[in-house]
């Protein structure tokens, strides 16, 4: 059967429990078991492609991978073939390799476009190729616009951090956009597996308190990925990225999500959830890239911070 004649796979039981802890009705997701050809193409235009995938426990850890437009091709509307490998003391680096689950995230910052695809590692030489099992698009919401240009700056050694020190807060504080990597639980099988979301707000939305983060829910999609996997499996990868010097903060910790907040929560939170941070890493000039800032989603201009 031709790709563009099959069905859209349903949402898996955590997305639909969490729809529902929402108030939200279910229904069919526009997902699909292959990459349609506008993402065939929109993937191949990206200079950089976000990442989740396993640390040696499982855990989702966030990452980028990065390359000239180009890096990323689709010889099949069931395969990328990605021309990089995680850079040289990336703290996710081990987790890219054969046989492991990943999600991917393409989003292109200057014109607020965003695919996502989750599978598998099914080969790591000189580059990975990767089996898609889902393939998705979202909508614009909260992304925040952004020229880059590519640094020939190299990036310097990873730090590991024992708690969020100052830097790192001012970082989370100051952020408008970050990514959160996650995973259904392993007992769904084929019907979950790992995801990249995106998140945007005015600097501010996510609050930085010793090292708990506490991140408003907006409205969204009301497909409920990440927080559905977040059910069934509380741990995430969160990844911040200043764009203004391309360094890179990953974190990871557990989540607890307030489905019905009280009045202490930002403009157009529906929701709050808070990260408790366990582990994190800052690298220096990491993102080989140099931004400038363009202009604020509509939606986002809408939405209240800390």
């Amino acid at each position: 059967m031709p790709p563009d004649t099959m069905d859209f796979l349903p949402f898996h039981a955590d997305e639909q429990a969490a729809q529902r802890l929402a108030g939200q009705r279910t229904g069919l997701a526009p997902i699909r078991p292959f990459l349609p050809e506008q993402h065939r193409a929109f993937f191949s235009q990206l200079p950089y492609l976000f990442t989740a995938t396993p640390d040696a426990t499982g855990w989702p850890m966030a990452s980028v991978l990065t390359g000239p437009p180009g890096f990323v091709g689709s010889p099949d509307p069931f395969t990328l073939a990605i021309d990089a490998l995680p850079r040289d003391g990336d703290p996710a680096g081990p987790g890219f390799v054969a046989g492991a689950g990943i999600g991917l995230l393409g989003i292109d910052l200057a014109t607020r476009r965003r695919n996502r695809a989750n599978g598998r590692i099914v080969e790591r030489d000189r580059g990975l190729t990767v089996h898609v099992a889902q393939s998705f698009g979202n909508c614009p919401q909260y992304i925040q616009t952004r020229s880059v240009a590519p640094t020939a700056k190299e990036a310097g050694p990873v730090e590991t951090l024992s708690a969020l020190d100052e830097a790192a807060r001012d970082l989370i504080e100051s952020a408008d956009t970050f990514f959160v990597a996650s995973r259904a639980r392993a007992e769904l099988g084929d019907e979950g597996g790992f995801d990249m979301s995106h998140r945007g707000g005015r600097p501010g939305f996510v609050g930085a308190r010793r090292d708990t983060l506490v991140i408003p829910d907006f409205r969204g999609n009301r497909f409920f990925n990440t927080l559905g996997n977040l059910l069934g499996d509380p741990r995430a990868g969160l990844l911040f990225v200043n764009f203004d010097t391309g360094e890179l903060l990953q974190l990871q910790g557990k989540v607890t999500v307030d489905w019905h907040p009280g009045e202490a929560r930002p403009d157009g939170a529906e929701r709050l959830w808070r990260v408790e941070v366990e582990r994190a890493g800052r690298t220096p000039s990491a993102f080989p890239y140099r931004s400038t800032f363009g202009s604020y989603a509509p939606s986002t201009l809408h939405t209240g911070v800390w």
